[in-house]
């Protein structure tokens, strides 16, 4: 790939980490970095797990589904201030466990555990893919989230005949500052921009949810449909930008940022040599 790949190209930056690396990524290549950061804020409610844990603790379940690491990390240490860490891992060794994604296997493996079920893409449909071969008739399931809700996991769970789904959901998302978004979606419209880099799926669902509410989701598809290219750093937020009517995007094997920028760079030299 050459290294004025991204020459002329204006290339935004969603996320919140790790822009500065980004940004200078995007430079080597040519390109210019616009940050306009759609991540917004994620709140950890400690107070909420309380009553949860307490009851995990005592109760244990049958399975234990795991969908983030960062956020079974905080699980377990949250259980440890309230002083039932112990019982709380003692309580997943007894359970049969499924994970999503390579973090949360990661948090299995540091604290000596074993999934009975892991996705194969990272998706939560994936996950619900593998799980559809198990009988919950009659189990007790506990879901741990992260910062947004998962109807499709808990219908599918409730279709198989679990006598209980409890999700646990520590952590709160603050939307972005509404005139960050606003002014994307008008340099989206004036072809002001060329490729949006988005690093998570919540960076999806906000600008979505956002053009929904000021009638601008037509706009935003016919965007990303014409001249704006969609890049997601990875399969669950390719899936959420699928979700939304996103057809055209690229998504690096590698799930990384940097991979990411590189990846469009590849797109960009490869649609320049087409059009010779």
């Amino acid at each position: 790939m050459g290294i004025d790949a991204l020459e002329n190209k204006r290339i935004v930056i969603a996320g919140s980490r790790k822009t500065d690396e980004m940004c200078l990524i995007v430079e080597k290549q040519g390109g210019t970095p616009i940050i306009r950061s759609l991540q917004g804020l994620t709140m950890f409610e400690e107070e909420l797990l309380a009553e949860p844990l307490h009851s995990f603790a005592e109760q244990g379940a049958h399975w234990v589904i795991l969908t983030t690491g960062m956020g079974s990390d905080s699980l377990v240490a949250a259980a440890d201030k309230l002083g039932v860490g112990e019982a709380v891992r003692m309580r997943l060794a007894e359970a049969k466990i499924a994970t999503r994604g390579y973090k949360t296997s990661a948090f299995l493996k540091r604290n000596g555990l074993k999934a009975v079920v892991s996705d194969d893409d990272g998706t939560m449909q994936g996950l619900i893919d593998n799980l559809n071969a198990f009988d919950f008739s009659g189990q007790r399931i506990w879901i741990q989230l992260h910062g947004e809700s998962a109807p499709e996991l808990v219908d599918f769970l409730r279709a198989k005949g679990a006598s209980q789904v409890e999700a646990v959901l520590p952590y709160r998302h603050v939307p972005p500052e509404s005139d960050t978004v606003e002014k994307l979606l008008t340099e989206l419209a004036e072809g002001a921009v060329d490729a949006v880099c988005f690093t998570t799926a919540v960076q999806v669902h906000y600008l979505f949810r956002y053009a929904k509410e000021t009638k601008c989701e037509e706009l935003l598809l016919q965007a990303f449909d014409g001249s704006v290219l969609a890049a997601a750093v990875g399969k669950v937020t390719a899936e959420a930008l699928r979700q939304y009517g996103v057809k055209q995007m690229v998504v690096p094997e590698l799930e990384r940022m940097g991979a990411l920028i590189i990846e469009i760079g590849r797109y960009y030299e490869q649609a320049s040599q087409r059009q010779v």
